[in-house]
């Protein structure tokens, strides 16, 4: 009888210490998975004045009747031209990374947001800054499907990302962001490559021309040589009935990305690029030294040359010369002060063109707009 009863507190004892133990282990097993998943993002705004240049809106006004309306002057570049006080955007990025699969779904509200993602989908408003997912095939193989922000340049879309608040040139008219298929190839030693299929720049929903881009990638110790070849518009008209081939061609890009840690506190950052569609594109460089001068401040500059060909310069909006060319020089100075997640940066920008584009309070163009900012950068 005791032999009987003592068995049945083992067997309860053991079955009592399974179900811990099990629970134990899911509960475990989920944490680990919740702990795979992530949140993070920015929110950032700023206060731009210009200082030999419009700094407001003038309605135009002919017989009694507003025929337009002059605007502001700001450098031709992408993001925070905006005068006065003005917003940036919210960026709420959520993914999952598991040991073999994972996805990024990156959002975005707000000027600059909408600014980024103006390409898709085509003829109506977009949030959908990235949204891709990747399969880790092996250790030295990564497949991504979906829209993700270009591989070319050295700057990025996220203010919090960039040293400089205002963009480059070479950032504002290469390319935001693509939608295909990529590989990403760990090679060893350092060296690293990438093999893209796209859709046409900057069309990462659809892709309406039904033509396709590559892009490439060679990377190796944190320098980058980019490419990007492919047709960016339709290749066929239909007129009065009947087809026509355009004949459109493609276009080019080859970029140099990368930089050097001169010492603990300096860095030296590069950036050069060729983009040419049948001789019209543009070329630039740009030299971005950063010093970190305590452990919350450090100061970085950034001097970049520009210049367009074949009329390009129209489309850039720093104008061009009876050949359709110009060029622009610009110095952009920026401290970057950390208090906590927040990161505020004053900002002193320089922008000379070869031709009259800026506007000034006299509304007289001339060659140089100087221009000071306060950005206000928060990270979560």
């Amino acid at each position: 009888m005791k032999t009987i009863i003592y068995t049945k507190y083992v067997k309860k004892i053991f079955l009592f210490a399974f179900a811990l133990l099990s629970t134990t282990v899911f509960a475990q097993e989920e944490e680990e998975e919740k702990s795979n998943f992530s949140f993070s993002g920015t929110v950032d705004a700023y206060y731009r004045a210009n200082l030999n240049g419009l700094n407001k809106e003038i309605p135009v006004i002919e017989n009694g009747i507003q025929t337009g309306t002059i605007t502001p002057t700001a450098p031709g570049t992408s993001f925070a031209n905006d005068p006065g006080f003005a917003l940036g955007m919210v960026n709420l990025i959520a993914g999952y990374e598991g040991e073999k699969v994972g996805f990024v779904a990156d959002l975005v509200f707000g000027p600059r947001g909408e600014d980024a993602v103006f390409g898709s989908p085509f003829g109506s408003p977009n949030i959908v800054n990235q949204l891709y997912v990747y399969w880790n095939v092996s250790d030295a193989v990564t497949l991504t499907l979906g829209n993700f922000n270009t591989f070319l340049g050295y700057e990025v879309i996220s203010p919090a990302a960039n040293f400089n608040y205002s963009t480059s040139y070479m950032f504002s008219y290469g390319p935001f962001s693509h939608a295909g298929l990529k590989a990403d190839f760990d090679l060893g030693n350092d060296w690293s490559a990438m093999l893209a299929v796209l859709n046409p720049t900057d069309f990462t929903d659809i892709n309406p021309f039904g033509e396709l881009s590559f892009g490439a990638q060679l990377g190796y110790s944190g320098q980058y040589l980019n490419f990007i070849f492919g047709k960016q518009g339709t290749n066929e008209l239909l007129v009065d009935g009947v087809l026509i081939d355009t004949d459109i061609s493609s276009l080019f890009q080859v970029d140099f990305t990368g930089g050097f840690d001169v010492s603990e506190e300096f860095f030296l950052g590069i950036n050069a690029t060729y983009q040419d569609t049948d001789g019209f594109g543009f070329y630039g460089a740009a030299l971005y030294p950063q010093i970190q001068t305590s452990e919350n401040f450090s100061i970085g500059l950034r001097g970049e040359y520009f210049a367009t060909m074949d009329g390009f310069g129209n489309v850039a909006g720093i104008g061009s010369d009876a050949d359709g060319d110009a060029n622009v020089f610009a110095v952009t100075l920026t401290g970057n002060a950390t208090v906590g997640n927040l990161i505020i940066k004053p900002e002193l920008r320089l922008d000379t063109a070869s031709e009259d584009v800026f506007l000034d309070p006299d509304l007289e163009f001339n060659g140089s707009l100087a221009s000071f900012l306060l950005a206000a950068v928060y990270s979560f």
